[in-house]
């Protein structure tokens, strides 16, 4: 029974209101209107050669008093911008600032870092981040787990691409022209007895790469030390880096690969999404 004086919960269900004090339904519209408007500033974005009302209104099934309402808000702001001789609506010059402000802000490393930590904890496994830097991959951070026995990779250090996972996850992504060029020139010098030392094997190991979505270095680098490692990428679908998680072959069995390498790829796409980027057209990382 509801205390005398209160009207119970139900009784105001129906006339909840926002904290600035505005109904429910008021506060719905205002939403719909921002909706609305960023979803004529994606029309606005998705057409070089600029948009005229009509095919505003046809795309965003808008009426066409209610778009053109709407764009002239944007213009006064500048997030949109009229063209009088082609009678042509196109994206304005501070949608670009703002575009600009986020790619100024974000950073790879500090983008990736709360994600490899969650990585971390999920496999038990030491996790690193890696970029590419004149055919080689360096070392940007390392998130370790506290095992007896670890891989230790401090930032700054490099290695190889050709007998590294996050190396080879690197040159999956790229375009075959240019990784060929990249092992022309460094070469692949054997490091262990399972060390890929020549271009067709490597070449047939990076399909795999892609297919699978993630790289393996099956004690290439080092005897006893398996790595699976993932690229992450910007809004051209170009790696800018890769993730990889690494340990002792005895903790990296066969049949935990599979799964390691999923959490691998989707910790990955997570951090690609989180900068803005899409995965890349020449790799099939389904």
């Amino acid at each position: 029974m509801a205390k005398r004086g209160r009207k119970p919960a139900f009784a105001l269900a129906g006339r909840r209101r926002s904290i600035s004090g505005k109904p429910q339904q008021e506060r719905t519209q205002v939403v719909q209107s921002l909706v609305r408007a960023i979803s004529l500033l994606n029309c606005l974005a998705e057409s070089s050669d600029g948009v005229t009302l009509t095919e505003v209104a046809q795309r965003t099934g808008l009426p066409a008093a209610t778009a053109h309402r709407i764009l002239t808000t944007l213009q006064q702001e500048q997030y949109a911008r009229f063209d009088t001789e082609r009678r042509s609506w196109f994206v304005g010059v501070q949608a670009f600032v703002i575009g600009n402000a986020f790619a100024r802000n974000r950073s790879l490393v500090e983008t990736a870092r709360p994600q490899m930590r969650r990585l971390m904890q999920e496999t038990g496994e030491t996790v690193n981040l890696a970029m590419e830097e004149n055919g080689e991959a360096v070392y940007l951070v390392q998130v370790e787990y506290q095992q007896m026995v670890r891989a230790i990779a401090r930032p700054g250090s490099r290695v190889s691409l050709h007998c590294s996972a996050i190396g080879k996850a690197l040159l999956a992504a790229m375009l075959s022209e240019r990784a060929g060029a990249i092992i022309n020139q460094r070469g692949m010098p054997m490091l262990t007895p399972h060390t890929l030392t020549s271009w067709a094997a490597l070449q047939a190991d990076l399909e795999r790469c892609r297919k699978r979505g993630y790289a393996l270095d099956d004690q290439e680098h080092s005897l006893g030390l398996r790595c699976i490692a993932s690229v992450i990428c910007n809004e051209d679908g170009e790696a800018v880096g890769a993730i990889s998680v690494s340990g002792p072959a005895l903790r990296f069995p066969d049949h935990r690969l599979p799964a390691l390498g999923k959490l691998v790829k989707e910790t990955a796409l997570s951090i690609t999404v989180a900068l803005g980027g899409r995965i890349g057209l020449q790799r099939d990382y389904t």
